[in-house]
């Protein structure tokens, strides 16, 4: 695997071509690695990207103008070569171009850029989409990064929380149909946050991820057994939020999303899939989010 290293006086950081995935996040500080590291037994990825699709198709297959277009779950950037184009001493910045075999899934001419920048204590991912064709593209694009829980010796993944700004009261969230991996949007569930925090529990993943939408969560962390965060993600106008870890599994995802897997019995054309991201032609696309290691 090709790897490209970033670093500072507080992290080491290294990307892959494949994928243009992070997949080391060391704190030097505190000299422990943050990012989960693959172990095939639990989950064979570190902080994959989703594009361009995040979760699944109802039906398995993007519907466009009459035509079905299979695609797996969180589509196929994440399994792709990417070419490194810009390499610096704090960042880098890697490029998937569209060509005839991707076509053959998702029917656009795009390019998708994404940069990892380093400064200080934090990590930026940038995402930039371009439309190259002459036809409007939709599409969802996300990230699925996968910190490490527990992180100290001698404590379990029930000793840590996720942790809030202190002014969340409650969030609502959504389970996913196991049969299909599609939403169940009209039924709600609680999530009660005590002081920002919110303890972990080995059975809450048992039907899947946790979907959070409507912009409610912009800044999420883990938090050490005293209640210390040591890992945040954060964005803006980050619409959709997902919350994973298989069960019974050392890591837990913050998943800051832009669109989302279908509605469960969802059939129609992705131009009319809610929360769909519509690009026009020779138009970008930019989002980012940011880690910091606390």
């Amino acid at each position: 695997m090709n790897v490209f290293a970033l670093e500072n006086e507080k992290l080491a950081v290294q990307i892959a071509d494949h994928g243009a995935e992070l997949v080391s996040l060391y704190d030097k500080e505190a000299e422990r690695e943050l990012v989960w590291q693959a172990d095939p037994a639990f989950w064979n990825r570190h902080a994959p990207v989703l594009f361009p699709n995040v979760g699944k198709y109802y039906t398995g297959a993007m519907l466009y103008k009459g035509e079905k277009y299979p695609m797996g779950q969180h589509g196929y950037a994440r399994d792709a070569e990417f070419v490194r184009t810009e390499e610096g001493e704090a960042s880098v910045t890697h490029v998937l171009v569209s060509d005839e075999e991707s076509k053959k899934m998702y029917p656009f001419d795009f390019q998708l850029a994404i940069t990892h920048e380093l400064e200080g204590n934090s990590l930026t991912v940038k995402w930039s989409v371009k439309n190259t064709g002459k036809e409007t593209m939709y599409f969802t694009i996300g990230g699925h990064p996968a910190f490490r829980v527990p992180v100290l010796p001698d404590t379990e993944f029930e000793d840590y929380f996720l942790k809030f700004d202190e002014n969340v009261a409650t969030l609502e969230y959504m389970l996913l149909d196991t049969a299909t991996g599609t939403a169940i949007s009209e039924k709600k569930w609680p999530m009660h946050i005590r002081n920002g925090l919110f303890r972990l529990r080995k059975d809450m993943f048992d039907k899947d991820a946790l979907i959070f939408d409507g912009g409610q969560i912009q800044r999420a962390a883990l938090a050490l057994p005293d209640g210390t965060p040591y890992i945040e993600l954060s964005g803006t106008d980050i619409p959709n939020f997902g919350i994973w870890s298989k069960p019974g599994a050392p890591y837990v995802c913050l998943e800051p999303w832009y669109g989302r897997c279908d509605n469960c019995g969802f059939e129609g054309e992705i131009s009319e899939k809610p929360g769909v991201n519509a690009l026009e032609p020779g138009n970008v696309f930019e989002k980012e989010y940011v880690i910091t290691v606390k």
